[in-house]
């Protein structure tokens, strides 16, 4: 379960967020619980009440009686001494770099978010924290089974089944669309739409062939 705090004071801001975030998890099939505050004090009291997060988006720029992003970030370090949780700070500007040096942030994201920033943050989080390994689930029969996406080499759709091939050797087939298995298990990943038939595992792949030799290649085939 993956603990996720979101603070900011833009409402809109923090929902975009939090509803961008859940269709992230979703799509990568993880378990996470996510709490929204809008200033840094309630997020800090919270914390100072025994709540625990994994990770946390924290806006810098608060109403002037309130205390900043960055004090928020000194204050889990330091006063907490809470140097394990991940802190993703974002700001409408770039002039934070020296005072997030000591607080070591994950990473630093410019306002108006992006989808592929926060994803690749996402990924970034779980590869640092060695959570990188999703599952992917499929039934056979009455049967179901869940593997690491990471042991997955391809998939190939072939008359309304998909087999699917693992990197030591194991091959399994089962009813379903090469589509939806990308779309809803395998998109958050390095995974390549490659052919309406084929799924590939970037992390599988060792060239590829230039324009020339695919065009000799096809020719071959057809």
């Amino acid at each position: 379960m993956i603990m996720v705090a979101i603070c900011d004071d833009d409402i809109k801001v923090g929902a975009e967020l939090e509803r961008t975030l859940i269709d992230i998890f979703d799509g990568m099939q993880l378990q996470y619980s996510m709490d929204v505050f809008f200033n840094g004090e309630e997020l800090y009291s919270r914390m100072e009440t025994g709540s625990h997060y994994d990770l946390i988006f924290l806006d810098i720029e608060f109403a002037k009686n309130e205390i900043n992003g960055v004090e928020v970030g000194r204050l889990i370090r330091e006063a907490r001494r809470n140097y394990t949780v991940s802190i993703v700070y974002i700001s409408q500007v770039r002039d934070y770099a020296h005072e997030l040096f000591e607080i070591r942030p994950l990473n630093f994201l410019i306002k108006p978010l992006g989808r592929d920033a926060i994803e690749k943050t996402v990924k970034t989080y779980l590869e640092v924290t060695g959570l990188c390994s999703g599952g992917f689930s499929y039934n056979i029969g009455h049967e179901t089974f869940k593997v690491n996406v990471k042991d997955i080499v391809c998939l190939e759709s072939r008359d309304r089944k998909l087999i699917i091939y693992f990197s030591d050797g194991k091959v399994d087939e089962f009813y379903g669309s090469i589509k939806e298995a990308y779309n809803k298990l395998l998109k958050g990943y390095d995974f390549l739409f490659i052919h309406a038939s084929y799924v590939v595992n970037f992390d599988f792949i060792a060239a590829f062939p230039t324009h020339k030799e695919y065009q000799k290649r096809r020719r071959r085939c057809l």
